[in-house]
C-alpha cells in the first residue's frame, strides 16, 4: 500500500509504477525536450530515448515518485507533440521480456528433443 503526500492511505492499481514507457514520439525529439514535457509533473530520475531503428519513437521516463508518474501518465496520454499523439503506458517488465522468454523456451524444447531423440510431426 502506498502513502500519498497528503498523509492518507491511497491504494494504486498494481500496474502503476515509477517507470513510464512512451510510444509514438517524433524521431527528432531530444532528451531536453522530453525533460521539458515530462518534468512538469515531478522530479525525473532518468530519461532514455530510443536511438536504434527498432526503438526510435519510444522512450522510458523514470520518476522519483510513483504519484508523479501516475499524474504524468494521466495527463500526457494523448498529448500532441509535433502533430503526433503520445501513447504513455506504465512499464511492465513481464510483458517486455515475454518474447525473449518464448524463444528461450523453444530452444530448450529443441535441445530436449535432440537429447532424447524425440521427433514430433510438423504442424501445417
Amino acid at each position: 500500500m502506498a502513502l500519498s503526500r497528503k498523509g492518507g492511505n491511497v491504494r494504486l492499481p498494481p500496474e502503476v509504477n515509477r517507470i513510464l514507457y512512451i510510444r509514438n514520439l517524433p524521431y527528432k525529439i531530444t532528451a531536453e525536450e522530453m525533460y521539458d514535457i515530462f518534468g512538469k509533473y515531478g522530479a525525473i530520475r532518468q530519461i532514455r530515448v530510443g536511438n536504434t531503428p527498432d526503438t526510435k519513437g519510444t522512450a522510458f521516463v523514470v520518476y522519483e515518485d510513483i504519484f508523479d508518474a501516475k499524474n504524468a501518465c494521466d495527463h500526457l496520454s494523448g498529448f500532441n507533440v509535433c502533430n503526433r499523439y503520445l501513447v504513455v503506458l506504465y512499464y511492465q517488465a513481464n510483458k517486455a521480456f515475454k518474447k525473449t522468454d518464448d524463444v528461450k523456451k523453444q530452444e530448450e524444447i529443441t535441445k530436449m528433443k535432440q537429447k532424447y531423440g524425440l521427433t514430433t510431426p510438423e504442424r501445417k
